[in-house]
């Protein structure tokens, strides 16, 4: 069977101005609060084409939130997809950590002056030019994205992800 598309009708993830995409997708996967759960959905995920790069657990009694990112959300969604776990995504903004003494609080500030709430936030295995990163979830993605870019902090796009650099 042909296939109806050629090469020319690919179409990258990029915007208008090149970038990658702005955003890095958010796996928040929901697992029953019992042993060997949280073990299963890492044998499935984890290999060498998938590297887990965040990782933030939210538990009850009788069951987990697992939020993840990976270094290769396509795949990942595909392996999630296969495994049968029940899960849904999400976009978040990643953002490397400026030098000095208070980086958090510098890409706090910047998102506060700009009265743009973090609903959740948590680091992540990344690491460039000797810069950590975070990973935020925000109410409102587009704004924190102009404001962080406005202020001068260097927004993680899913290319970065996908290069092997200095990942922790």
């Amino acid at each position: 069977m042909s296939s109806s598309f050629s090469d020319s009708d690919y179409t990258e993830t990029e915007t208008m101005d090149g970038q990658g995409w702005p955003c890095l997708r958010q796996f928040c996967v929901f697992l029953e609060n019992r042993v060997g759960k949280l073990s299963d959905l890492m044998r499935q995920v984890e290999s060498l084409d998938t590297r887990v790069l965040a990782m933030s657990i939210v538990d009850s009694v009788d069951f987990a939130m697992v939020r993840l990112m990976f270094n290769n959300s396509d795949r990942a969604r595909e392996k999630l997809e296969l495994s049968g776990f029940l899960y849904s995504e999400s976009d978040v903004v990643g953002v490397e950590l400026p030098d000095g003494d208070k980086p958090f609080h510098e890409v706090c500030k910047t998102l506060v002056n700009a009265e743009i709430n973090i609903h959740h936030a948590y680091p992540l295995l990344y690491r460039r030019r000797g810069h950590g990163a975070v990973a935020l979830f925000v109410d409102n993605v587009d704004g924190a994205l102009g404001v962080l870019n406005n202020a001068g902090h260097r927004v993680i796009t899913e290319s970065d992800l996908l290069d092997d650099d200095e990942y922790l």
